[in-house]
C-alpha cells in the first residue's frame, strides 16, 4: 500500500526565541489514508507541540514520493527528480518526474541526501532543482509495532547479556 503525505497548515501562536508570543502559519506534513484521518492526526500531533490554541488553516495532499530523513539536519528541501527511460518504440528517452522530500542542512547537502537516497536505483536520473521547503516537521505513522520490535530488542539484547556473563 502506498504512502498518502498530507501537507497541513497550522497557524497559532508560537512562543519566539525573544520570549515573545507570536501568531504564526506552519507547514507539516504526515501521512494518512484520507483527509478525516490526517484532521484529526495534526489535531493530536499540535496538542503535543504547543499549549495554545490553533487552527488547521489548509490540508492538501502532497506530492512526494518518498520522504527521507537524515540525521543531525533541520531543514527539509524538495527535490525534483527526473527519471531517465528509454522508450524502447520510438528509441527517444522519456523523463518521469518524481518529487522527493530530503532533510539537510543546505542546498548542497540536499543534492548529495538526495543522490545517496537514490542509491540503489538502477536507471538514469537527473536533479533538476531542489528547493527548500516550508514543512517544520514530518510525522510519519507508527502502528506501535515499531515501539514494540525496539523493547523486544532490547530485551534480547539483555538476556544475551545475561546467558554471556
Amino acid at each position: 500500500m502506498s504512502v498518502i503525505w498530507f501537507e497541513c497548515k497550522v497557524k497559532y501562536r508560537k512562543t519566539q526565541d525573544t520570549g515573545e508570543k507570536k501568531i504564526s502559519t506552519d507547514t507539516y506534513l504526515l501521512d494518512a489514508v484520507s483527509f478525516t484521518e490526517a484532521e484529526a492526526r495534526i489535531n493530536e500531533e499540535m496538542k503535543t507541540l504547543t499549549e495554545e490554541e490553533f487552527r488547521i488553516m489548509n490540508i492538501k495532499v502532497a506530492n512526494f514520493s518518498e520522504v527521507h530523513p537524515f540525521e543531525n539536519s533541520d531543514r527539509w528541501f524538495k527535490s525534483k527528480v527526473s527519471l531517465i527511460a528509454l522508450d524502447e518504440e520510438s528509441g527517444k528517452e522519456r523523463k518521469t518526474n518524481i518529487y522527493l522530500l530530503v532533510q539537510a542542512n543546505d542546498v548542497k547537502e540536499a543534492f548529495e541526501n538526495t543522490n545517496q537516497a537514490l542509491e540503489g536505483t538502477t536507471g538514469d536520473y537527473s536533479i533538476p532543482s531542489i528547493t527548500e521547503s516550508p514543512i517544520l516537521d514530518v510525522f510519519p505513522y507508527f502502528t506501535g509495532e515499531e515501539e514494540q520490535l525496539e523493547k523486544f530488542n532490547v530485551i534480547a539484547s539483555a538476556e544475551t547479556e545475561k546467558q554471556e556473563s
